[in-house]
């Protein structure tokens, strides 16, 4: 995400970007300090490029009103020396404007890698808790989507659907997001946490089914409204299993 009060700036850096860091897709763009918190706390970005002084607010004061801030920051400033010194001291990368290509590219590596380590550091924390002491219902599964690792508690998932190389996961409170592998990989993991694969396209949770319907070949209905087929291939096994 890009903060900065001149436009032209914006669509300088957005050009650069998009011809150097290929790897990032630019997801929001504010011109003011109010503006960039509301949409940081809507879209949850991993990087931000910063610009220190805008009107009304500075980007530092912006930073000190958003609750959890859990993204890298990537200042944007043209003078200000005393900004430049502290974001030294404090191992924090800055760009000076005009905005050289080259340390652009060297900022935006050492943010990608700064982010790297943060998942890292999250998988580990689950692969830890996996084997602790915590109740197996808060056991997390990582789920790699598109622009981010999420982990979810296995009893928050209702179910599970596949969509073609992907696969669909349903939540608790009507979340849903697709993740990036298909839903074979997922059935013997999530097999030793009560679920069953009832059908070619769908695993459910055992503890989120309302109910077995048996007409018309059988299905079930989930809590949260969903009619799941069972195949046929599956029926003997599911009744052993029930």
């Amino acid at each position: 995400m890009i903060i900065d009060d001149e436009k032209n700036n914006i669509a300088l850096l957005s050009r650069l970007l998009t011809s150097k860091c290929s790897q990032l897709i630019i997801v929001g763009q504010a011109a003011n300090a109010d503006e960039g918190k509301a949409i940081v706390e809507e879209l949850k970005p991993e990087l931000i490029f910063l610009d220190i002084q805008m009107p009304g607010k500075t980007g530092f004061e912006m930073l000190t009103e958003i609750n959890g801030v859990e993204f890298e920051v990537i200042f944007i400033t043209a003078f200000d020396e005393y900004a430049i010194k502290a974001m030294k001291f404090s191992a924090v990368d800055y760009l000076l404007k005009p905005i050289d290509p080259t340390d652009l590219v060297s900022a935006v590596e050492r943010a990608i890698a700064r982010i790297r380590l943060k998942h890292q550091n999250k998988a580990l924390e689950n692969l830890i808790m996996m084997f602790g002491k915590q109740q197996h219902d808060e056991h997390r599964i990582a789920l790699p989507t598109t622009k981010e690792v999420r982990f979810v508690k296995t009893n928050q998932i209702i179910r599970c659907e596949s969509s073609n190389n992907y696969c669909n996961f349903f939540l608790i409170g009507g979340e849903q997001f697709l993740v990036s592998k298909p839903i074979y990989e997922y059935e013997c993991l999530l097999s030793a946490y009560g679920f069953v694969r009832c059908h070619q396209s769908h695993i459910v949770n055992k503890k989120h089914i309302k109910s077995l319907i048996k007409e018309t070949g059988g299905w079930f209905l989930m809590e949260d409204g969903k009619e799941v087929p069972i195949s046929k291939s599956k029926k003997e096994i599911l009744k052993n299993l029930f």
